[in-house]
């Protein structure tokens, strides 16, 4: 699947509300999450993670990376998915300066 371009911490306005909309979801951000806990993530451990149908979390997936939050790619007939990082700090650094905010970086 083709993923949207994302420019360094610059996102479009129909990317940021794609973005919304699809974190808006809490099985999408439990997804994500599964997702992002690993480099890359099979969609067989997301079925055997979550008790719902595989067309289910297809649709879920679709919508993730239709947002540009995660990339699809099939090795033969397995389906792998990784969060795609850059989007998610571009999302975040947008956020914030909606909201008003700045990144705060932990204390070492």
């Amino acid at each position: 699947m083709k993923k949207p371009t994302v420019a360094r911490s610059k996102l479009t306005e129909k990317q940021f509300e794609l973005i919304a909309k699809a974190l808006a979801d809490p099985r999408r951000m439990q997804l994500l999450e599964v997702i992002a806990g690993e480099q890359e993530c099979a969609c067989q451990t997301l079925r055997e993670a979550f008790p719902v149908s595989k067309a289910t979390i297809s649709h879920h997936l679709k919508e993730l990376v239709r947002a540009g939050l995660i990339e699809a790619h099939r090795e033969g007939q397995f389906l792998n998915c990784e969060v795609r990082r850059e989007v998610l700090e571009a999302y975040t650094a947008e956020l914030l300066r909606r909201a008003g905010g700045t990144l705060k970086t932990p204390a070492a």
